[in-house]
């Protein structure tokens, strides 16, 4: 029914006759694309350490081997350190040195052969190479079992400081990010929230496996220094055992070959 029909009222809204008619066209219906609103969108999961993991951006890769290199060195120490404390034999110590000051180096020899202790398979070394140098065979000695002990110790003294300067590297790239997309004032805001939350995480994870690594690293290292001075005790003992018994050898071979002043000369004349 054309407009204006008899018993017809005009619909609420609608232009009056003759009225023009502006067309206004919202970004999204011109059919252009609107700007990267995307750009701080990730794939959600459903599980929270993938999710956390995506939006900490692309540093959480060398974070996440770090944090797998961290943890195999830690498991492996701790087992070493472990077996090590099953291995050690204080009391055939004490026999061996009981042995020695009784003289008998042959027994001392045979208490420390095929043994697990680092201190007795230092002694083991020293005894069987002490007419050629003593002090040289158990210095080697210790520098081998001290290296055994102190292995990885390097790589876990780097990475207590590669993991924060990672962190401190996706803090850098996540506000980078985040003021780059400024300018864009229709993503400003995902922008921000996306650069800070990509800033924070990586900087979490990276102090969160720093603090993991150097707990232990600090106990490795304690531990190392426990061995070296128990090591050096023990090559100390050794040696001023067996010199004092060399000592007391070269005492009696002395005094066995003194000339015997004779018996007529004992006498003067009047």
């Amino acid at each position: 029914m054309p407009p204006g029909a008899p018993g017809m009222s005009p619909v609420a809204g609608a232009p009056a006759p003759g009225a023009s008619v502006t067309a206004t066209l919202s970004p999204a219906a011109s059919g252009t694309p609107a700007p990267s609103a995307h750009l701080y969108e990730t794939k959600v999961t459903g599980n929270y350490f993938i999710d956390k993991f995506n939006q900490g951006g692309p540093v959480m890769w060398p974070i996440l081997l770090v944090s797998i290199v961290a943890l195999t060195v830690v498991i492996e120490r701790v087992f070493w350190w472990g077996g090590r404390w099953f291995r050690r034999d204080p009391k055939r110590i004490e026999k061996v040195f009981t042995a020695i000051e009784n003289n008998d180096v042959a027994e001392a020899s045979r208490l420390s052969r095929d043994s697990r202790d680092p201190v007795l398979r230092m002694i083991w070394n020293g005894l069987n190479h002490q007419h050629a140098s003593l002090q040289g065979a158990l210095q080697v000695a210790a520098g081998i079992e001290i290296k055994r002990a102190g292995r990885f110790l390097v790589v876990m003294d780097t990475l207590v400081t590669l993991a924060p300067l990672l962190g401190l590297l996706g803090t850098v790239t996540g506000l980078m990010k985040a003021f780059l997309a400024l300018g864009n004032e229709e993503i400003a805001i995902a922008s921000i929230t996306g650069g800070i939350g990509e800033a924070l995480i990586a900087t979490a994870c990276g102090l969160g496996i720093a603090i993991f690594a150097l707990i232990p690293f600090n106990f490795f290292t304690s531990r190392v220094s426990n061995l070296e001075f128990e090591l050096q005790t023990a090559a100390t003992n050794l040696e001023v055992m067996l010199e004092s018994q060399n000592k007391g050898r070269r005492e009696e071979v002395t005094i066995a070959h003194a000339p015997s002043t004779p018996s007529s000369a004992k006498g003067s004349s009047i």
